[in-house]
């Protein structure tokens, strides 16, 4: 197939894809929102069995995604360039309601393989890891401004990272700044590691706690969440799909408000329990964290 009739699958494999279709039912001429469209793949798929290009929008803060949604908007799908939170609030000021929302909450792969874009310590490359790379904010500045109480609190807060190490950290990154790479930051934190480790690299919790920081992550679906049920028809579904415990808490958290609120209740569950990529996509190492949620608008 040529690139104006699928996503580019070597590029993205996207996750949890069956599970997605058998939880949110795309049918015939429904409307479709993205607030993560990415590279296409659970959008082309979606797409394919609505027909209805016309009605679609696809969302994303990363200009090297949304470049490659050509194959999507030469149908007639609408491409925002922007973060998902954004996003939202212009459609709901808009007016516009969709059957279909899905958000997939994960870095992709690609942003994960290049080395340029600093989100991994397994490529070295600059200490970036925007998302949107318009932003000035910066993993590198961060690591080289903030004080020690302030990376202590961003490597617990978003890294999930004990008190004691995170403070330890950060005292050495503060120590040994300038840092300006990934390999040199990831070197620092496995040099500093009290203990052993096996397969869970030292910096992950860092890399991780960072990247939340510099794209203000948590914040952002925290005020996507309440907004919505104003994007959904009646009866229209939303899935989410989220990567680790701090995203999947905040999900957790509004549906079961939602679902418990009684007769004010907008949204009622579609699955009981997460649907869990280590169970139902194990054949996508990508996959193995992911957890999909979903809720259909009374």
């Amino acid at each position: 197939m040529s690139i104006n009739e699928s996503p580019p699958r070597q590029i993205h494999i996207p996750v949890l894809l069956q599970a997605t279709l058998d939880i949110l039912r795309p049918k015939a001429n429904e409307s479709y929102l993205d607030l993560t469209a990415g590279y296409g793949g659970h959008a082309a798929a979606i797409l394919q069995q609505t027909g209805n290009y016309d009605e679609a929008v696809l969302v994303d803060r990363d200009e090297y995604a949304t470049e490659r949604l050509k194959f999507l908007s030469d149908k007639g799908a609408r491409i925002m360039h922007t973060d998902f939170l954004h996003a939202a609030k212009q459609l709901k000021d808009e007016g516009r309601q969709f059957d279909i929302v899905l958000a997939d909450l994960g870095v992709s792969s690609p942003q994960l393989d290049m080395s340029e874009r600093g989100f991994s310590f397994t490529n070295n490359g600059p200490l970036d890891m925007r998302m949107d790379r318009r932003q000035t904010v910066t993993a590198e500045m961060l690591v080289n401004t903030k004080s020690v109480d302030d990376l202590t609190r961003i490597l617990t807060d978003y890294g999930e990272e004990r008190v004691g190490q995170a403070r330890t950290f950060a005292k050495a990154i503060v120590e040994h700044r300038p840092l300006h790479t990934t390999e040199e930051l990831a070197n620092l934190i496995k040099t500093t590691y009290r203990g052993k480790w096996k397969k869970i690299h030292p910096a992950t919790r860092t890399f991780q706690a960072l990247r939340i920081a510099v794209n203000d992550e948590l914040r952002q679906i925290e005020d996507l969440l309440p907004v919505l049920p104003d994007l959904l028809k009646p009866g229209g579904r939303v899935g989410i799909i989220s990567f680790h415990s701090l995203e999947d808490r905040l999900v957790k958290r509004f549906f079961k408000e939602q679902f418990e609120a009684g007769l004010e209740a907008e949204l009622l569950p579609l699955t009981k329990k997460p649907i869990a990529g280590d169970i139902y996509d194990v054949h996508n190492p990508r996959s193995r964290s992911s957890k999909l949620r979903g809720a259909v608008k009374k």
